[in-house]
C-alpha cells in the first residue's frame, strides 16, 4: 500500500536559509520528506520549490498543515499550494467534433496512468455522443452561436458546479471561452496546435506549410483571458520536410497533441506545475 502524502509547491522572494526553513517544518513534525526539487529564477529574484513528504507519522492532523505553514510563509512573502495525493480530482473535458485527443485522454485514464475521475463530456456538437457512451461518461451537447454564447456558457459554468469539477480539459475544443467563464472557472488546460508563440489561432498547419517551416510543435498550456496565450505546461515538435503535404502535417500534428496534452494533464495531476508570473516550473 502506497503511503499518503503532502505536497507544498511554495515560491517567494529569494534569500537565504528558505530551504532549511521549509525542510525544519516538516522535519520538527515528525515527516520524511521523499521529493524535494527548487529553482531560483534569478531575473524575478523568486524561488520556486516544491516538496512532498509522507503523511504516515506526521504529527500534524491534515487539516492543521495549511495554517500552521502559513504561519511561516506569510513573512516570507510566499504564495503557496497545498495538495494530498489521496486527493481524486474530477475533470470535465471539453470538445467539438475531433476526437484523437478525447480518445486518448480516455484509454490512458482506462489504463490507469493518471487519478482521476472523469464524470463529464461537454462538447458543441454532438458528434462524440457515441463515445462518451462507450465510457459511460454523462456527455451534455451546447450548441453555441454568437447570440448564445454567454448563455451557453452560464449553463456549462452551472453543469462544472453540478459535477463538482476541479480541472477541465480543452481537448480539441473549438471556442474561444469567454474572460468571464475564465475568471468564474480558472483550472482549464488547453491543446494547441502549433509551438506557441507561433501560428495563434486557427488553421496553424496550413500557416506552417504556407511558411514552408521544418519542424511544427504542439502546445499544452493553462488557459488565461489571452488567446492562446497563458502559461505553457508542455510542447513538442517533429520534423517534417519538403515532402509533407498538409494533410501529412495534420498527422503528425494530431499524433503531437495527443502526446503533449496527455503529459501536461500528468503533470497537472501529479502536482508538478508552478505558475508564476504567467509562467511554470515543471519540476519532472
Amino acid at each position: 500500500m502506497v503511503n499518503t502524502t503532502a505536497c507544498l509547491l511554495i515560491y517567494c522572494p529569494d534569500k537565504q536559509g528558505l530551504v532549511a526553513k521549509i525542510a525544519n517544518f516538516i522535519y520538527s513534525n515528525g515527516g520524511n520528506i521523499i521529493h524535494a526539487d527548487q529553482h531560483t529564477d534569478f531575473e524575478s529574484g523568486l524561488f520556486l520549490t516544491r516538496i512532498e513528504w509522507q503523511l504516515d507519522g506526521f504529527n500534524l492532523p491534515r487539516d492543521l498543515i495549511a495554517p500552521a505553514f502559513n504561519s511561516i510563509a506569510q513573512p516570507l512573502q510566499a504564495q503557496w499550494e497545498l495538495h494530498f495525493s489521496d486527493s481524486i480530482p474530477r475533470i470535465a473535458i471539453f470538445v467539438s467534433k475531433q476526437e484523437h485527443c478525447l480518445l486518448d485522454l480516455l484509454w490512458r485514464h482506462k489504463a490507469k496512468e493518471f487519478v482521476a475521475e472523469i464524470p463529464l463530456i461537454i462538447s458543441n456538437h454532438p458528434n462524440l455522443k457515441q463515445i462518451a457512451e462507450q465510457f459511460n461518461i454523462d456527455f451534455h451537447y451546447l450548441p453555441i452561436t454568437k447570440a448564445t454564447k454567454l448563455e451557453q456558457e452560464k449553463k456549462q459554468l452551472e453543469l462544472l458546479s453540478k459535477y463538482k469539477i476541479d480541472l477541465a480539459i480543452l481537448a480539441k475544443y473549438m471556442q474561444i471561452l469567454s474572460n468571464e467563464f475564465v475568471v468564474e472557472f480558472p483550472q482549464i488546460i488547453n491543446i494547441h496546435h502549433s509551438f506557441l508563440p507561433a501560428f495563434i489561432g486557427a488553421n496553424p498547419y496550413h500557416k506552417a506549410y504556407e511558411r514552408g517551416v521544418k519542424i511544427i510543435g504542439a502546445t499544452s498550456h493553462y488557459v488565461t483571458a489571452d488567446l492562446d496565450a497563458g502559461p505553457i505546461i508542455e510542447q513538442d515538435v517533429v520534423k517534417i520536410s519538403h515532402r509533407d503535404t498538409i494533410t501529412d502535417l495534420i498527422r503528425k500534428g494530431k499524433d503531437l497533441e495527443r502526446i503533449v496534452l496527455a503529459r501536461a494533464v500528468r503533470l497537472h495531476l501529479k502536482n508538478r506545475v508552478l505558475v508564476y508570473a504567467n509562467r511554470t516550473v515543471v519540476f519532472e
